[in-house]
């Protein structure tokens, strides 16, 4: 919540404002900062609001706050820094709140129990990123379960198929062509070859049709040309790297981007 009174320049004139420190969280912590008197008196309304009870445990009270837990615990994301920066161990009472949040859930298995947590399984799969890192640090296998929450995150999708799997994933190859880095990265390490179902959508990304063209293909690619020629830096280096020669279609777009044309007419000068 913002604190809209630290906007004014004499917030104590505005209506309301001695009573707000002791209703609003966020104002009743930031005076409990400057008035450690106050604290006992404060310390009802800051409970409140998660993120100020754990940054007054915290910074304030530098120890767990056991009156504040029950408030701390129902928020995922503060209840796992609550259990990590706080108590420094698990925290089994507010387990069943992180395991939901699948980011928090995997970040308390990473960074507090440090050991598989089969009962956030289903929460950790639903989320591509998180699923994939539990794997990577905890599973060490293939999930067949996550694959289907996986696929549909190109980048997650393409380490799986990489990592885990150790193979083409073909189940995937729809959700990965969709997004050219990931898609070129599939091809050139993964398929080690060309992938016609996935060019459409490469060529239409001029720097990841470079990158296809010179290291997939392996030669020029007349198809991906007219994406290519419209942006002045990819075409430049399109004449440069891959033609190995002048490219006078594509001059009409580089000669709009005072670099790149400097560039280009010096390599053209080459060939005179």
């Amino acid at each position: 919540m913002k604190n809209l009174y630290s906007l004014h320049s004499n917030p104590e004139q505005l209506f309301g404002y001695d009573q707000a420190n002791y209703r609003v969280p966020q104002l009743a912590y930031e005076l409990a900062e400057e008035k450690p008197e106050l604290r006992k008196q404060l310390e009802p309304v800051i409970m409140q609001a998660p993120r100020q009870a754990v940054y007054y445990s915290l910074h304030i009270l530098k120890r767990p706050w056991p009156e504040a837990e029950p408030y701390i615990m129902k928020d995922p994301y503060w209840a796992y820094s609550y259990a990590r920066f706080v108590l420094k161990r698990p925290w089994p009472e507010a387990e069943p709140y992180i395991m939901k949040d699948p980011h928090q859930a995997f970040l308390y298995t990473l960074h507090i129990l440090k050991r598989l947590w089969p009962e956030a399984e289903p929460y950790i799969m639903k989320d591509p990123r998180s699923a994939y890192q539990y794997i990577i640090d905890f599973l060490k296998r293939p999930w067949p379960e996550a694959e289907p929450y996986i696929m549909k995150d190109p980048e997650s999708a393409y380490y799986y198929a990489r990592n885990v799997l150790r193979r083409p994933w073909t189940e995937a190859e729809p959700y990965i062509m969709k997004a050219p880095i990931w898609a070129v990265k599939y091809a050139l390490n993964i398929l080690q070859g060309p992938w016609s179902e996935a060019e459409p959508y490469i060529m239409k990304d001029s720097e990841e049709a470079i990158y296809y063209a010179r290291s997939v293909l392996e030669r020029p690619w007349p198809e991906a040309e007219p994406y290519i020629m419209k942006d002045p830096e990819s075409a430049y280096f399109y004449a440069l790297k891959i033609l190995k020669r002048p490219w006078p279609e594509a001059e009409p777009y580089i000669m709009k981007n005072p670099q790149w044309a400097a560039e280009y007419l010096k390599f053209k000068g080459n060939f005179k």
